[in-house]
């Protein structure tokens, strides 16, 4: 069999089968060269990586520049987006990862799902990695036989005549670059689009072009910059994620309209070992969504809105600030919070501190989150359960809900496109958006099956949350984790000064003492009336 070092994850490590097409898409990864990379395993000793950031992936198979190439550096003295002075968007997100050294393009599984074959007749035997023991859920043969229908993107290890996939993504799922444009009509919105077919988890995969700047000019989109506004919707088996997760992804649009190699920047809990394997972090999109143990694309629907560029300004600022942003992540000086710090709001901050200012959305109500505090406080006797209850209330709602932020994000840039309205850009960084967007698409990914329950469409309200999972909290489906604190002796500056937030949150104590002095107000005057009563 004939191998050779390919276009993938450069150094030796990274070698790949002859097949691989040398596609311009095949050269990249996000908006990067894919030469800029080098794929390393386990411990890196002479990587220009963060401690912190090596010690999340130290078990694992991943990319990082090479030498001589220009490396995201942070101000530790900083946190998170606050850090977003002086960002050289050429410089290469600190480690990629990607899960595997190799890459295969255009292959074809059996229905059997026990072979692959080449599109020049070469055959291998297919194995999958190992299912991950808190995995409850992996492929079977509606899996094999659904991807069966579509050529595959693989990332795996080849081993003599066997090929042994992590990642399996079809190469159907692309932006369909020939369509016609059709707007939203009367009748839709982007959440409708969201809600078709409770989620649209059984619903074939759909590519529609909203907008373009001019007629036949969104046919012309490959081989230009694009960012990906990722939400995936609830999952089926899991009652404390109905919420859905969020991202945004940037890369080059390929020439058939593939995105398979955009980068993703995930931000997930690091504190917890994910009983899926994911770990937060920049990640190939194919990666992302097809990981047979994290994918995405295995436990529920997603949903993308694409903004193509004519220039490259706009998505290399946003990859270069979350490449920062997730360092800040790694070094622990901010750590995620299911409210006031999740995905979500994580993604948003660093359109608003570009200077994109999506415009809010308003909290869900501050006086049912100072009521529901209170009685969660006093009925679970427990402040830290009530002060979590009243961040979920009381977060704005752009921060909160994945689609939520999916909704406003896209209806800012649908409006700008539209009406030209720039109002919202409002530093220099983001001030060329409106001139150089040239084509807006709606992506709907449906679930790939596997033993697991099909998902649904996200949230939009708290409310919705508590229709969507049971009444009944004890018949919650609830998939425990296990904790993944980083070392003590690898935290240091601002890691080492967690962020204070009081467990009794002043507004819920101005709000009682409001109430409590109505009553007093109301006693009193209730004496007054009755001394007036007796007189």
């Amino acid at each position: 069999m004939r191998r050779m070092v390919g276009v993938g994850f450069g150094f030796g490590i990274g070698l790949m089968s002859s097949f691989v097409h040398a596609e311009s898409e095949v050269d990249k990864l996000g908006p990067y060269a894919n030469t800029q990379f080098q794929t390393m395993q386990g411990a890196c000793q002479h990587c220009q990586t963060l401690p912190q950031t090596l010690w999340y992936f130290r078990h694992e198979t991943f990319s990082v520049p090479a030498d001589g190439e220009p490396v995201t550096r942070i101000d530790t003295q900083m946190r998170g987006v606050e850090d977003s002075a002086a960002l050289n968007p050429v410089a290469l997100p600190s480690l990629v990862w990607t899960g595997a050294t190799q890459r295969w393009s255009e292959m074809t599984l059996t229905a059997a799902g026990s072979s692959v074959s080449t599109a020049t007749g070469e055959r291998f035997h297919f194995k999958l990695v190992p299912k991950l023991a808190s995995n409850r859920s992996y492929w079977n043969a509606d899996t094999s036989a659904y991807l069966s229908q579509s050529k595959l993107w693989i990332r795996g290890e080849l081993e003599g005549e066997t090929l042994t996939a992590r990642t399996v993504w079809p190469h159907a799922f692309k932006l369909d670059l020939t369509a016609d444009p059709q707007p939203l009509q009367k009748d839709e919105t982007l959440q409708s689009l969201v809600q078709f077919a409770n989620g649209g988890a059984r619903s074939p995969y759909q590519s529609r072009l909203l907008w373009e700047k001019s007629p036949g000019l969104a046919q012309q989109s490959s081989g230009k910059t694009a960012v990906g506004i990722l939400l995936n919707g609830a999952q089926g088996d899991d009652d404390e994620a109905h919420g859905g997760h969020f991202a945004l992804a940037t890369g080059i649009v390929g020439a058939q309209g593939e995105y398979a190699n955009w980068l993703v920047n995930n931000y997930y809990n690091l504190a917890i070992n994910s009983e899926k394997g994911v770990i937060a972090g920049v990640t190939p999109f194919d990666k992302y969504m097809g990981d047979l143990n994290s994918g995405q694309a295995f436990y529920r629907p997603s949903y993308m809105l694409v903004a193509v560029f004519s220039q490259p300004t706009i998505p290399l600022q946003v990859q270069a600030l979350n490449n920062r942003v997730m360092q800040h992540f790694y070094h622990n000086d901010f750590v995620y919070d299911h409210a006031r710090d999740n995905c979500a709001g994580i993604s948003i901050d660093t359109l608003r501190q570009l200077g994109w200012q999506v415009p809010q959305r308003g909290v869900e109500s501050l006086l049912k989150a100072t009521a529901a505090y209170w009685y969660v406080a006093a009925t679970q006797q427990s402040l830290q359960k009530g002060r979590a209850i009243y961040d979920y209330l009381n977060t704005e709602m752009t921060r909160l809900f994945p689609a939520v932020a999916f909704d406003a994000i896209g209806h800012d840039l649908l409006n700008m496109a539209q009406t030209g309205d720039r109002s919202t850009l409002t530093s220099p960084r983001m001030a060329p958006l409106a001139d150089q967007l040239e084509a807006i698409y709606f992506v709907r990914i449906p679930q790939i099956p596997s033993s697991r329950e099909f998902g649904l469409a996200p949230v939009y309200s708290f409310a919705q949350y508590l229709q969507q999972a049971p009444a009944d909290r004890s018949q919650w489906k609830v998939i425990p984790v296990t904790p993944n604190r980083l070392p003590a002796s690898l935290k240091e500056g601002l890691a080492r000064q967690p962020q204070a937030v009081s467990l009794i949150p002043l507004p819920a104590i101005l709000c009682l003492l409001s109430v409590i002095g109505v009553l007093v107000l109301l006693g009193m005057q209730m004496v007054i009336w009755l001394k007036h009563r007796k007189r």
